[in-house]
């Protein structure tokens, strides 16, 4: 269910309900592990076995509370949300299953991720 309204300099502001899991930055939500100089690496996709640097997003932020992934063609980045249960958050971060209408939200520890699981969740979404 979405609802849209206008505001004031171009942006808008949409209330949509949408998938919400949780991450955190290690190698089980993340998709690495380490070689055999034990360096951090991508475990799988296009990038497999190179260098990877931990907790650090796709736009080149540091992942922290409020750090939201998304499909940026969907939710680019800058997109501010206010999710019911979490916060306040911003699109930093991207992942390969996190497409169309799902976000990622990050979490300090692996626990807390797990905890959150997966909600249905209605965000209030404020693009940039």
């Amino acid at each position: 269910m979405a609802g849209c309204a206008s505001l004031g300099k171009g942006g808008r502001v949409e209330y949509i309900t949408l998938e919400a899991t949780g991450y955190c930055k290690c190698g089980e939500c993340c998709g690495w592990r380490r070689n055999l100089l034990l360096q951090p690496v991508y475990a799988y996709g296009p990038m497999e076995g190179e260098k990877k640097k931990i907790g650090i997003t796709a736009s080149g932020t540091k992942a922290k509370k409020g750090t939201i992934a998304a499909d940026t063609s969907v939710f680019p980045f800058g997109t501010r949300m206010r999710i019911p249960g979490y916060g306040d958050g911003v699109v930093e971060d991207r992942g390969g299953a996190i497409q169309g209408g799902k976000i990622d939200l990050f979490f300090k520890t692996h626990k807390q991720a797990l905890e959150w699981g997966r909600q249905m969740v209605t965000v209030e979404v404020r693009y940039p």
